[in-house]
Parts: C-alpha cells; sequence; structure tokens
C-alpha cells in the first residue's frame, strides 16, 4: 500500500443538500457537513436507508450538485468548475462502484470494463488490454466475453470494480457495494474491495449499512437526522 502522506484528498465545508417541493417549499436532506478524507484512507459512511448517504456520495463524486457548502477535491472547489471539467475529473480521478452494478446489458465483460478508458479518449486496443488486465485483478479473467446476464451477481459487482478502477483513479466511492449481495457473496466483495484499496494506494469512502465494513475502515461517520458525527471504534 502506498505510504500516505496525511494530504487532503477530499474535504466538505457546510454541505447541504435539499430538494424543492410544490408551494416555493423545500425538503431538507442534510445540512452543515463537515468532512474530510487523507490520502490512502478507508473510510465508511453508515446510515439508515433514505437519510441521505447516497447523496452525500454523489455530491463528492460530481453527479449531484450542493443546496449548499463547497467540495475540494485535490484542493479545488469541485463545484466551481463547468460540467466538462467535473466530467473529466471525474472520469480520470474519481471511481465509482454502485449496489446495482449498473452494467450495460448488451455489452461483455471486458466491453463494459473499458467505456471509462474509451470515454477517456483511449484509443480500442489499448483500453481492451487495459480492462482484460483489471478483470484478472478482480478475478475474472476468464470471463471476459460473458456478458452481465451470463454472470452472477458476486460476478457483475466484481466487473463494477475492475470498471471502477481501471482508469488507475485516486478517489473510490462504494455505495452499497454489498447491498444487493447474499452474506456470503458480499463478504467476497468487501474482502476484494478492502484488498485493492490497500494495494493501490486508494483513498476510498463506503457508503454502508454494514457495521463489519467499519471495523476495516480509519474513520466511520454515522449521517443521521440530517447531520454527520463520527463514531466510535474503527481501527483502519
Amino acid at each position: 500500500m502506498v505510504t500516505e502522506n496525511n494530504q487532503v484528498i477530499v474535504r466538505t465545508e457546510n454541505l447541504g443538500k435539499a430538494y424543492p417541493l410544490p408551494g416555493n417549499q423545500w425538503l431538507p436532506v442534510f445540512e452543515g457537513l463537515d468532512f474530510e478524507l487523507r490520502t490512502g484512507e478507508l473510510v465508511a459512511v453508515m446510515g439508515v436507508s433514505g437519510v441521505g448517504k447516497t447523496t452525500f456520495l454523489n455530491i463528492i463524486g460530481g453527479l449531484d450538485r450542493p443546496t449548499e457548502g463547497r467540495v475540494f477535491f485535490r484542493g479545488q472547489n469541485l463545484w466551481e468548475k463547468t460540467p466538462t471539467e467535473i466530467a473529466v475529473l471525474r472520469n480520470r480521478y474519481i471511481g465509482f462502484v454502485f449496489q446495482f452494478y449498473h452494467l450495460l446489458p448488451e455489452f461483455s465483460a471486458i466491453e463494459n470494463v473499458a467505456i471509462p478508458l474509451l470515454i477517456g479518449g483511449r484509443g480500442r486496443e489499448e483500453a481492451m488490454e487495459k480492462a482484460a488486465r483489471a478483470l484478472e485483478e478482480v478475478g475474472l479473467g476468464g470471463r471476459a466475453t460473458a456478458r452481465p446476464a451470463q454472470l452472477s451477481g458476486g460476478e457483475q459487482q466484481r466487473v463494477a470494480v475492475a470498471r471502477a478502477l481501471v482508469t488507475g483513479p485516486d478517489l473510490l466511492l462504494a455505495d452499497e457495494p454489498t447491498g444487493n449481495l447474499d452474506w456470503k457473496t458480499g463478504e467476497m466483495i468487501l474482502d476484494l474491495i478492502i484488498d485493492l484499496h490497500r494495494r493501490k494506494g486508494l483513498s476510498s469512502i463506503i457508503v454502508t449499512h454494514n457495521e463489519r465494513i467499519a471495523r476495516f475502515c480509519r474513520r466511520a461517520y454515522l449521517l443521521e437526522a440530517g447531520r454527520m458525527k463520527l463514531l466510535e471504534g474503527p481501527t483502519g
């Protein structure tokens, strides 16, 4: 694992999100969230369904705009950038793993993994070579030509992990990566993510309701009633 240098890779200041309702009303999700992730850290964000964990992750990853506050990524104010600049930054430096995989059903495993590289302007041959290596890293080198419907849930999530990491990102954002899997398969995916986090020197945030995940993290936060608090106990 790459040695931590204590550099802050993600920081939020007074982050808030609310959704508009009819009658000029607003539905608040959370407010006043101050959060910090340093290089090499693995941090968990926990909370019940509907509390705003996914929204928080999407704002950090440039997928959803906050209502108030600021997000700094690698020292840059993310939401002061243009949509094109955010898209380029997200493609190059941020890897996403979602609960429901979001694989394209008409494409093979290797083609799904290669998509971020192709979007980023890599040639097809280079993209496919890198995608093949990424599949090997998650133990699916022999399933490269299979389509998502031919893969188990655990295999689909492994493809999703390979896709998230194929560009060599600095930041990994995992949204309930085991939430759509049975217990045993979920444990295997969790072990895989933790192993890749350590070997690749990633900075990672895992959104989860699984308390076991928190025990592997440097810190764990609880998002509750629109606020975030640090939990005691994670060892890192």
